[in-house]
């Protein structure tokens, strides 16, 4: 969603770089085009102003004209800005000291309240939480049942009866407290436009409930329109917080950027894709650091955290090293990489990717046809690929769906990979071999030894041992399996380094 509003940051900010000192007019130059590109992804022309006025008080100022890079400093003081205009700081989720904590959800029709309530009770079961879901949407066709099929797909249940929304919503409450359900999440009707009677309804069910947490569920799609509905909503039901949705889609973003500074609300969460997954905290930091090029490794570290297990990655880590590595446990770490989202997605949280690896199209469909040459693949072959000749190729591409040179293509890569992976394993053998050779002209692990001659050292050539006995050997001081490579000059220095 904000890709080309990081692609503009980046030139503009890239230029910035460039300076070592910067004039007023170089700031000036700059602001410009930050509020042009902020207009252009549509965010509030308000916020657009405001944020504007506060980089310009701080760039203009002693906080830049005493910084050892001021160009850097401005960069910083953009980061920060966009931060506060994002929300600052993340919401914190606290919980009622007498459960339920009752969470009630609001919003337009089409805006994805029913999918982003079982989303919710998702996160709230990740927090150890045990949730029950309420369907109060008694309007739509099919609403509750389609609540009550997103409830299985997670292992909650779903409370809802025919009577009236307000009755519904009442009932559940009472319903939580028999299952023993600790927090309560209300789904309500919404209207394709606000109108009186869905204020009124949705007025007297937070009447009815008292909730601790009300959401407003907002499609981030839909613009500056967006922040018109938070702004009515949240003059009749106080929200608490903004749940956004649709930030995988490619819209220009501007509601996410000025619904906080507009409504005076936060971005409580946030909804980027369509499984159940796919959602969590909005992080107005991190956000920033990715719509100005700076990656979030953060979120990258929490999915890799969840989708791979810690003892499974150290194993399969020491296979690789250890040169063992087969194509069963590639295809097991493809799977797992899967499981963190969309590969294009992963790659827009990592720092300093360019702008051309981003925008290569790698999807599910890539990876997939992977997957189909390894399982088209017998059990020997994937753990011996060496054996993969060109009848077995033609074979596992038939079966697979693709041609024999992709899966000769795959076979190299994975050879490749995998010797590379074994070189790094045996670095520190390669090193110590290295250094035994060594030891026949005058040198060993211990240090020095008798020169050239046979005589012994003098007292002016220096000690060969200290007093009170023979040193230990001292640790090498060099990268293990490197110093072969290296050039007589440079050998020469790290040797110096280990005699010192």
């Amino acid at each position: 969603m904000f890709d080309a509003l990081s692609d503009r940051f980046d030139g503009i900010l890239g230029r910035l770089r460039g300076k070592g000192k910067l004039s007023e007019s170089d700031v000036d130059e700059v602001l410009r085009e930050i509020r042009l590109a902020l207009l252009e992804a549509d965010v509030n022309f308000e916020v657009v102003k405001g944020l504007q006025g506060r980089i310009r008080d701080r760039a203009i100022g002693e906080e830049v004209s005493q910084a050892l890079n001021p160009a850097q400093q401005v960069v910083k003081i953009v980061q920060e800005e966009l931060t506060t205009s994002l929300g600052g700081e993340t919401m914190a989720i606290t919980y009622a000291p007498k459960p339920p904590t009752v969470v009630l959800m609001a919003g337009l029709q089409g805006a994805g309240k029913t999918t982003n309530s079982a989303k919710l009770a998702q996160w709230f079961k990740k927090q150890g939480r045990n949730p029950i879901l309420v369907g109060a949407d008694l309007q739509r066709p099919a609403a509750v049942e389609q609540l009550r099929t997103l409830g299985a797909q997670i292992d909650v249940p779903v409370f809802s009866e025919p009577s009236d929304p307000v009755a519904v919503s009442a009932a559940a409450l009472d319903e939580a407290k028999r299952l023993g359900r600790d927090v309560i999440i209300c789904d309500t009707a919404g209207r394709l436009a606000i109108d009186e009677e869905l204020m009124q309804q949705v007025r007297d069910i937070s009447d009815t409930i008292q909730p601790h947490y009300t959401f407003l569920v907002i499609d981030a799609m839909t613009g500056q329109d967006a922040v018109n509905t938070a702004r009515a909503f949240h003059e009749t039901l106080e929200l608490d917080g903004v749940i956004l949705t649709k930030l995988d889609g490619d819209a220009r973003g501007g509601a996410a950027l000025s619904v906080k500074e507009v409504v005076g609300r936060p971005i409580a969460f946030a909804s980027t894709g369509e499984t159940l997954a796919d959602f969590d905290q909005f992080h107005p930091d991190r956000l920033a650091s990715r719509i100005l090029g700076m990656g979030d490794m953060l979120s990258l570290i929490e999915k890799a955290e969840e989708a791979f297990e810690k003892d499974e990655a150290e194993a399969a880590a020491a296979k690789m090293l250890e040169g063992q590595f087969t194509l069963d446990d590639f295809l097991e770490q493809m799977q797992q990489i899967k499981k963190m989202g969309p590969i294009g997605n992963l790659l827009g949280m990592m720092p300093g990717i360019p702008k051309e690896v981003k925008d290569v199209e790698i999807g599910d469909k890539e990876v997939g046809r992977i997957e189909a040459m390894i399982t088209s693949m017998t059990i020997e072959e994937r753990a011996k690929p060496e054996l993969i000749d060109g009848s077995r190729r033609t074979r596992i591409a038939s079966g697979s769906g693709t041609s024999p040179a992709e899966v000769g293509q795959l076979i190299d890569q994975f050879k490749q990979m995998r010797k590379m992976m074994k070189q790094m394993g045996g670095f520190g053998t390669k090193r110590s071999k290295r250094k035994g050779k060594k030891g026949k002209k005058g040198r060993n692990t211990g240090g020095r030894t008798t020169p050239k001659g046979g005589k012994a050292a003098s007292r002016h050539q220096g000690r060969v041992t200290q007093k009170g006995g023979v040193t230990a050997a001292k640790p090498d001081l060099s990268l293990p399996g490197l110093m072969e490579d290296m050039p007589e000059s440079m050998q020469g220095l790290f040797e110096g380094l280990e005699d010192e």
